[in-house]
């Protein structure tokens, strides 16, 4: 048994937990009932030891794969030497009678639905499932059910398996042989917990209104420029990416996939990064998703009842990100570890998030016109006092910046563009709602006027003709690029054009970028970051080279899976996905570069600003 390329996944889920589905049709990672819960089926981050849901066939020959237009449904349709299959595998999520104002916009069942129709022919397989509890830590005991099915315990967890065919047991694993001819069918059915809901005779309309719920979500979009189809599926990525009951947003769905082969750059993503969530917001705005970005100040208010006072890095779905651990029992992808579950990042001091939650803010505000809910409208002074006031003093403090260095804190150059970014927009805000006295804003406007100058003066290197990493440093940082896009500095200038010149050349793998080249205190290297590259297409067209930036930008989605999925990094060598996957920054990068250039191609003047269009497209980042 052999590890899976990254680029072989695809990914379903319910808005609380997610399954990742290798091309073969086995569902390879699964954290349940929630995103950073402890994994059931881990075979992504080991061959021998994690569980799967897995399928084999009697004579495959080919494999081809889609997602049903406009959902999170997958269907994946294998020919073998006597016949077709196609499966059908979707996580129920049903439309609700009436949405809320606040929380879930739709009902989960906590079940994944595996649908086989033989189309042609005759196939013959085999279903089966092995649970590896609490990480591969906790045995799995398995009992088979008086109405057929089995039930499958572990490390405190349960999940139910059920099929409209006979189930063995076998070991530690759950066997559905079958055989079917053109037209039949047969389902599998895992559901978590004890008391978790099978009902084999209701699946075919649990997966109806599943179709339903996605394609209805699909529906608002209002994006209708080019690459419309990767636009949607971005923005059903991050969808996916959501923890409903919370208004959480995760970085990614997994944990602990390499940065680099060989490396050791293996972290948990299924947490709530301020930064990672804030560009997310940004990106459902530019959609017409507007309910999702006051999702997300939800569990803010929720999450950090200080109203700003003590904004962190991240958080945790369901309170604090535990502490780093490293699961020693566990190979890793490919034999590259550590594994890692927890993040020790989340100590870190980043004062750019500051400026990243403004970012969103200002967004959210903006596509609703100014008259936000109530519920932001009450605590909005408190809020934009609270985040000025940490900028202002923190201006002059180092620290370790958007790319979480774990080296010596520094004078970041994104960071402290960033801080400015961050009073501009609650200069904005307070300008356009008068939640704060003309002279607080003022004061503000002073502030951010003193650390552009500063950024300017001190963030430009002469030998290195560009601006850096860090103050009085030589060292190349695509992270600058993503301050234009923000409108810290002006595109069109010398100094940025100077800057994009040698970034592509330094820090450059043809159309891919990495983020740095200098040591920053972990061993080993990394591959390229795949939204450095769409930032490039930013800078690009932000400075009026939309015909380089516009085929940049269709070759680099052409990097992406055969369903348009990204991981976080692209190896420059070999073109395979790295890290933890599907990755919202990323996808996050995808939505906001068409929109801009969409709008680019259309001439408007709006496509060199960072200013929001009239229908709240906010384009940042």
């Amino acid at each position: 048994m052999t590890d899976r390329p990254i680029e072989d996944y695809a990914v379903i889920g319910d808005t609380r937990t997610t399954a990742l589905v290798a091309r073969d049709g086995a569902i390879d990672w699964l954290c349940w009932p929630r995103h950073d819960s402890p994994a059931v089926f881990l075979r992504l981050l080991d061959a021998e030891a994690g569980g799967c849901c897995g399928l084999a066939l009697e004579g495959l020959r080919t494999t081809t794969r889609r997602y049903w237009p406009g959902t999170n449904i997958l269907e994946t349709t294998f020919v073998t030497a006597t016949g077709r299959l196609r499966l059908v595998d979707a996580m129920p999520l049903h439309p609700l009678a009436r949405v809320p104002d606040e929380g879930p916009d739709g009902a989960a069942e906590g079940r994944i639905l595996r649908r086989l129709t033989c189309e042609e022919g005759a196939v013959a397989g085999r279903l089966h499932v092995r649970p590896t509890f609490d990480y591969a830590r906790a045995a799995a005991g398995l009992a088979a059910q008086p109405d057929g099915s089995v039930l499958c315990r572990g490390g405190g967890e349960a999940l139910r398996v059920a099929a409209s065919v006979p189930l063995g047991l076998a070991g530690d694993r759950v066997e559905a042989p079958f055989s079917l001819a053109a037209g039949e069918e047969a389902w599998l059915v895992l559901a978590h917990g004890e008391a978790g809901g099978l009902d084999l005779a209701g699946a075919e309309a649990s997966l109806d209104a599943t179709r339903a719920y996605w394609e209805a979500w699909s529906g608002r979009c209002t994006y209708a420029g080019p690459h419309r189809e990767a636009v949607l599926r971005s923005a059903l990525v991050l969808k996916l990416l959501t923890h409903a009951p919370s208004g959480g947003i995760i970085a990614a769905a997994t944990t602990s996939l390499p940065e680099a082969v060989p490396g050791t750059r293996n972290y948990d993503y299924r947490y709530v990064w301020m930064r990672d969530a804030s560009f997310t917001v940004t990106a459902f705005v530019n959609l017409g998703y507007v309910r999702e970005a006051a999702e997300f100040l939800r569990f803010l208010r929720d999450a950090d009842a200080t109203l700003g006072r003590d904004l962190r890095l991240m958080y945790g779905l369901g309170g604090a990100v535990p502490a780093e651990e490293i699961l020693g029992h566990l190979r890793g992808w490919r034999g590259v570890g550590p594994v890692r579950i927890g993040n020790a990042a989340a100590d870190q001091h980043q004062y750019d998030i500051y400026g990243e939650f403004l970012v969103a803010l200002h967004a959210f505000l903006d596509a609703v016109g100014y008259e936000p809910p109530v519920r932001v409208n009450d605590h909005l002074p408190e809020v934009l006092e609270n985040l000025t006031g940490h900028v202002i003093r923190c201006r002059h403090a180092p620290d370790h910046g958007l790319w979480e260095l774990r080296a010596e804190p520094r004078q970041i150059l994104h960071t402290k563009a960033m801080l400015w970014v961050a009073l501009d927009r609650a200069a904005r805000i307070a300008e356009a709602i008068p939640v704060a006295a003309p002279e607080r804003v003022a004061a503000w406007r002073r502030a951010a006027a003193g650390i552009r100058a500063e950024y300017h003066a001190h963030g430009w290197s002469e030998r290195a003709q560009a601006y850096t990493q860090a103050y009085g440093s030589d060292d190349l940082d695509a992270a600058v690029l993503r301050t234009v896009l923000f409108g810290a500095f002006d595109a069109a200038s010398p100094r940025v054009a100077a800057t994009l010149a040698a970034v592509s050349e330094g820090l450059g793998a043809g159309d891919l970028v990495y983020r740095y080249r200098n040591h920053d205190g972990l061993p080993a290297d990394e591959a390229t970051f795949t939204a450095c590259a769409f930032w490039r297409v930013g800078c690009l067209a932000l400075a009026g080279r939309t015909r380089e930036a516009a085929p940049l930008f269709a070759r680099l989605l052409g990097r992406g899976n055969d369903l348009g999925l990204f991981a976080e990094e692209i190896d420059a060598e070999t073109g395979g996905q790295r890290g933890n996957v599907p990755q919202g920054f990323t996808h996050m990068a995808v939505i906001n570069h068409a929109v801009r250039l969409a709008e680019a191609a259309r001439g408007g003047e709006e496509a060199a600003t960072e200013e929001p269009c009239a229908a709240g497209t906010a384009r940042e980042a």
